[in-house]
């Protein structure tokens, strides 16, 4: 009874001392050992969102709230989509309005209307000539744009991580649900080469029973940090957990059908000191402290008893990786550090040559992206998964379809951030996953592109 009393106390503080970074969470209790975050009811008349459709829109109307490096990189990837129309930019800095009218001029393409300050996204979603509202601001500011979008009646995608608390990934589902609006976090891992066609060999069933994936962000940052984006820096200084877990997380959740015949059940996190975050954190921000420790490992049991493994590092001296790792039955995928796939029947304990591999990469390929494959690779946008995110949004708000990545995505995906920090402060305690569609993560039979 007193460990259990004592958690609880742990808890509490946990949450107060989140309140000071990042805004405060939602209540917790302590039940059969597992720490669990109440889970806000359904408002009257509000709806699911899950395999939601809104009406087809001839030219999506776009607007650009947040056009730093990310930002600017997809406007000059919108002006190679057919069927769009970029009608506004907003930032904090003139020049980077410039730089983004510029891009429209050379493209041959009218100016859009200019929005400056902070506060100016109001006056811009205040529009109501605008269908879809792009954000690429700070971390901190993606839910209150997002949710005022929402609010009026724009469809939004934002960039990752959608949300930095439980309490405004519930935010980001209700506006969504209440707005019968879309809400999508760009995670464009999900559309990366490898991960499309691995994905499509585990639905035709090539693995078995996937029951076993991993991801990660593992991406060396620290010597950079002087280059970084000082919300981003300050944030990893301050902020215990994985920080960035999205990247690792969309791919392998797609395969295991996250919310769409299974759900995340339960997070156990753990972590490694602060070595050379410490560092950087004292030579760039002259604190001497990094809450963030060098290596975090987020372990998640779903409903159907498979296994999760997230891993987050942006201090080491080792290459990229975002590890993605299907296991299953009969097969097994790998990404990185070395691209691989070893099938049941072909090779039971090696890879299969390289001459397979591509052979199976390239049948396995979603029809979609092979007929965009070289326009998206001319594009570009970390080697053209960019382009092919952007587009499908703009394919499935022009025929009424619903998106890839849906509101529910973008609230469980990002909500690692949280729940790794509250584990990983209560001693590595289980934290249940909220459960963000209410009881509905089996409605929907596995995850399928519209088409």
């Amino acid at each position: 009874m007193k460990k259990v009393l004592f958690a609880a106390i742990v808890c509490s503080a946990v949450l107060v001392s989140c309140a000071k970074t990042v805004p405060a969470s939602v209540p917790a209790k302590i039940k059969d050992g597992i720490i669990e975050l109440e889970a806000p009811a359904r408002a009257p008349g509000q709806q699911s969102a899950l395999g939601m459709k809104c009406d087809p829109i001839e030219t999506v109307r776009i607007a650009f709230v947040g056009v730093g490096g990310r930002g600017t990189g997809a406007v000059r990837r919108y002006i190679h989509l057919d069927g769009v129309k970029i009608v506004a930019f907003c930032d904090l800095k003139q020049e980077r309005l410039d730089i983004c009218q510029n891009i429209l001029k050379k493209a041959g393409l009218p100016a859009a209307d200019n929005y400056l300050g902070e506060e100016s996204y109001k006056e811009l979603c205040n529009r109501d000539d605008i269908d879809l509202v792009y954000i690429a601001t700070d971390w901190l500011d993606h839910v209150p744009i997002s949710v005022y979008a929402l609010e009026h009646g724009h469809h939004v995608a934002v960039e990752v991580p959608a949300a930095m608390t439980i309490a405004e990934c519930w935010q980001l589902v209700d506006a969504s649900e209440k707005a019968r609006r879309h809400c999508m976090m760009l995670e464009n891992c999900c559309y990366d080469f490898f991960e499309m066609s691995a994905l499509n060999m585990a639905q035709h069933g090539l693995f078995g029973e996937v029951y076993h994936v991993e991801g990660a962000y593992i991406h060396f940052l620290a010597e950079d940090w002087d280059r970084s984006e000082t919300w981003r820096v300050d944030y990893n200084i301050d902020n215990r957990g994985d920080n960035y877990p999205t990247h690792g997380l969309g791919p392998i959740c797609q395969a295991l059908n996250i919310h769409r015949g299974d759900k995340m059940d339960y997070l156990v996190a753990m972590d490694t000191p602060s070595y050379n975050g410490k560092v950087a954190a004292k030579k760039f921000r002259n604190k001497d402290y990094c809450k963030d420790g060098d290596h975090t490992i987020s372990l998640i049991q779903t409903e159907k008893d498979k296994l999760i493994e997230v891993q987050h590092n942006v201090y080491a001296y080792r290459p990229y990786s975002r590890m993605y790792q299907l296991t299953g039955t009969e097969g097994f995928a790998n990404k990185y550090p070395q691209q691989g796939i070893s099938v049941k029947g072909i090779n039971g304990h090696n890879y299969v040559s390289e001459e397979v591999m591509d052979s199976l990469l390239t049948a396995y390929r979603p029809d979609f992206a092979k007929a965009i494959e070289e326009k998206a690779k001319t594009v570009g946008g970390h080697g053209g998964m960019d382009f092919i995110m952007d587009y499908r949004l703009i394919y499935c708000l022009h025929n009424g379809l619903p998106l890839d990545e849906d509101v529910y995505d973008a609230a469980e995906w990002s909500a690692v951030q949280e729940l790794s920090r509250i584990s990983l402060e209560n001693g590595s305690m289980p934290v249940r996953f909220p459960d963000f569609t209410r009881g509905d993560w089996n409605v929907i039979d596995g995850f399928h592109y519209a088409l």
